[in-house]
């Protein structure tokens, strides 16, 4: 049975995008208190960044799983055991004395995660129409913009006020508050089995989802998840390294960031449900952008502090625009098969790839080579992105009609 009611839609909705928010503060804290994580301990950036690539990892690896359990079990208490596994990292990390013991708590850290958001899409999917899931599912995606605002904001003042490990504390408290109120809350689903319209429909055998087209959509989503976290994450150290801005400082220009990544979110929206019917085809107009922000960004890389974090902000709110697109619209496509918690399992799972890649490559490149060609790296994989989202437009549009 759909929601019909509004006011429940509306209720659902900001249960989930809290839920969401609330993953996202548990889960980017590490990233955002790297640069005086460095300062305070002596540990050499690479080292530390080993537990942002390793919770990369695990978090895609496990979004496979947690697509494939999505599908069989209930998505309620898959996220409940998320937000426990994630409560319980966020506890440990301030009493790590070491780079290795943080990168084996924060890949554990990176498996709970991934418990979140393929449940998250079944739940939608079984509770609204597909009209109101294009609503609802956008401002879900909403909370990781909510999430990132509020960690830059807050941990530049426990970082002043306390001290680093003060963050991790403060997000174990809010993921404890909203695992009772999920536990309370959240409907569950109550049959997991296929619809009967499925059941007397040719299904689809599970072997043909994995198609050219499909791994194209994969690989589009590794280049998006390389820029999208790769600037969330290390943009705060770029800017304090080539403007000479103190830690706590730097870190308060990630605010601007989520900003745009909900001006993107809307515009997007709008772009595909007015104008453009296509995903991909939307895809490649905001990955267009993307690039062009990319460019401006390597231009006035050492010359501009305010260009600088304004084309970052252009960049990663496109790369926002285009994941909400590639994750949150692509898999219904997939719902008379049955596996919609699966596909949006693996499409999330190349995301991530993308930016395990990021967060250590991102701390190599910039330790061996400097940040302008960093920048001019993301300007190329976004290029790589753009064109492949051209160049699979048609064909998707085809198999949409088939």
């Amino acid at each position: 049975m759909k929601l019909q009611d509004k006011k429940q839609i509306t209720k659902l909705t900001f249960l989930f995008m809290m839920t969401y928010m609330v993953s996202y503060i548990t889960r980017i804290n590490y990233g955002a208190v790297i640069a005086e994580m460095e300062t305070e301990t002596g540990f050499p950036r690479t080292l530390l960044s080993m537990a942002l690539t390793g919770s990369f990892i695990t978090y895609g690896s496990g979004q496979i799983i947690s697509g494939i359990l999505g599908d069989r079990f209930s998505p309620k208490k898959l996220i409940a055991l998320g937000f426990l596994l994630t409560i319980s990292m966020n506890l440990l990390i301030p009493i790590c004395t070491s780079p290795y013991q943080m990168l084996a708590v924060w890949c554990v850290n990176g498996f709970a995660q991934a418990l979140m958001w393929p449940p998250l899409v079944r739940l939608l999917t079984y509770h609204l129409t597909p009209e109101d899931y294009k609503r609802s599912v956008t401002k879900v995606s909403w909370g990781v913009s909510f999430g990132t605002i509020a960690v830059y904001l807050i941990a530049p003042i426990l970082i002043t006020l306390f001290h680093w490990k003060a963050m991790f504390l403060f997000s174990a408290g809010c993921g404890i508050l909203m695992l009772l109120v999920w536990l309370k809350t959240c409907p569950d689903v109550e049959r997991v089995e296929p619809t009967p319209a499925v059941k007397t429909e040719q299904v689809v055998p599970k072997s043909r989802l994995l198609t050219p087209l499909l791994f194209a959509v994969l690989l589009a989503a590794m280049l998006q998840g390389l820029l999208r976290d790769g600037a969330t994450t290390w943009m705060p150290t770029y800017i304090a390294d080539t403007y000479r801005i103190g830690n706590a400082a730097a870190i308060l220009t990630g605010v601007i960031l989520p900003l745009f990544s909900l001006l993107c979110y809307h515009i997007t929206l709008r772009l595909y449900t007015t104008r453009l019917k296509n995903p991909i085809t939307c895809t490649s107009i905001i990955f267009l952008f993307g690039t062009i922000s990319a460019f401006g960004l390597f231009l006035f890389t050492g010359k501009n502090a305010f260009l600088s974090v304004l084309f970052s902000a252009f960049m990663t709110g496109a790369m926002h625009g285009t994941n909400m697109m590639i994750t949150t619209m692509l898999p219904p496509f997939f719902q008379n098969r049955g596996n919609i918690s699966t596909v949006s399992g693996v499409i999330n799972s190349s995301v991530y790839v993308g930016s395990a890649l990021s967060t250590y490559g991102v701390a190599l490149i910039s330790e061996l080579f400097g940040w302008s060609v960093t920048m001019f790296t993301w300007f190329v994989v976004a290029l790589v992105g753009t064109a492949i989202c051209f160049a699979i437009a048609k064909p998707w549009e085809k198999q949409m009609k088939e």
